[in-house]
């Protein structure tokens, strides 16, 4: 209860979190309190902030926490039928298009399992959160996580019809200086398009008239005929599909967008992570738009 109190922030939040009252919550704590004999949490009538005996006891509990856990874990491995509730944590695009259709997928063939899918595009604390697996691109940093591979989905330079008849198509890679380029600030370098062709790696330096940290803003534009992007498969492929958008410059290869399941260190992996890396992977690579 002082752990969901202190990550929620207050007693009603923390409340809900474990399905119980505000007034229930409020007891728990006091008891606590008053088994340490140590006050956690200040109190106003319109704040919670955690004491500094508050916030070194959190990070204890936290420890705790994991460590029942993975005891938990280390006996549930042995039942085959995932059971619970599983945390899953996906960017905007790929999490609506692709992942929350295969967790209905997964859900119909596991009875005994719940799922909360968070759509979101910053990776967080999937400690803090409570989330199980989160699907990210690119490298991963934190050395706490381990990553898994699940995809690929290579990178496609598009423009719209109108685009092309106005502007012409780039040939090579060097053209695009002369056209406006949608970029997407979610995938490095900034401002930057790779290329690889015989000649080596190409680094070319684009610009236009919108940038956004997103994919879905910039793939809006281009369909409007406001530039190029370059941007995963798995993004514009429906619109490449309607005519929507047109892809140029395939003869030169772009790194593909590398897609990973991340989960947190531990040594036992419990039966329904374990279960939805194995049929998300698998469901994954069954959708044109990625690949091994």
């Amino acid at each position: 209860m002082f752990v969901s109190v202190a990550r929620a922030g207050s007693f009603i939040g923390g409340a809900r979190e474990l399905s119980i009252s505000r007034a229930m919550a409020t007891k728990h704590i006091a008891q606590l309190e008053s088994h340490l004999g140590a006050r956690l949490f200040n109190r106003t009538t319109r704040s919670l902030s955690l004491t500094d005996v508050g916030a070194a006891y959190l990070k204890r509990c936290k420890t705790v926490l994991a460590d029942i856990e993975e005891m938990e874990g280390a006996v549930t491995q042995l039942h085959t039928e995932p059971r619970g509730k599983l945390k899953v944590s996906a960017p905007t695009v790929i999490g609506a298009l692709y992942v929350a259709p295969a967790i209905a997928e997964f859900l119909a063939l596991h009875k005994d399992l719940s799922v909360n899918l968070i759509l979101q595009s910053n990776l967080g604390d999937m400690v803090e959160e409570g989330i199980d697996v989160a699907l990210t691109f690119g490298d991963l940093g934190d050395t706490s996580l381990i990553a898994k591979k699940m995809a690929n989905s290579s990178l496609l330079v598009c423009g719209s019809p109108d685009y092309f008849a106005a502007n012409g198509r780039p040939l090579i890679p060097e053209d695009l200086a002369k056209h406006s380029c949608l970029v997407n600030w979610a995938i490095p370098p900034r401002n930057k398009w790779i290329f690889k062709g015989l000649e080596g790696k190409r680094e070319i330096e684009v610009s236009g008239r919108m940038q956004a940290n997103a994919a879905d803003p910039i793939r809006i534009a281009a369909k409007k005929g406001l530039g190029l992007v370059m941007l995963p498969e798995y993004i514009v492929s429906r619109d490449i599909e309607k005519g929507n958008l047109q892809v140029v410059l395939q003869d030169y290869a772009v790194e593909p967008m590398h897609i990973h399941a991340v989960y947190p260190h531990r040594k036992y992996l419990s039966a329904k992570v374990r279960a939805f890396l194995i049929f998300l992977e698998d469901w994954l690579k069954t959708r044109s738009a990625f690949s091994e």
